[in-house]
């Protein structure tokens, strides 16, 4: 199985990011949530505002908001 995050579509435009995907793909979910929270800063430095995460095309968790503040 391949995990990924994907960016909220409205969001593609102004972060640059190809497809939506913004990683992976991971083995497995916990390598795709580490992955994350070492990167979730840097992406919503890009413009990403929220972020979904996907085993194949099967929606697990999201949209997560990426705003520390919130």
């Amino acid at each position: 199985m391949a995990w990924y995050w994907r960016a909220n579509p409205e969001f593609e435009a102004i972060a640059g990011v190809d497809g939506l995907t913004v990683s992976g793909p991971f083995d497995t979910q916990a390598a795709a949530e580490h992955w994350l929270t070492g990167t979730f800063e840097a992406l919503a430095d890009r413009g990403v505002q929220a972020v979904s995460l996907y085993e194949e095309d099967r929606l697990v968790y999201g949209p997560m908001n990426l705003d520390a503040g919130c």
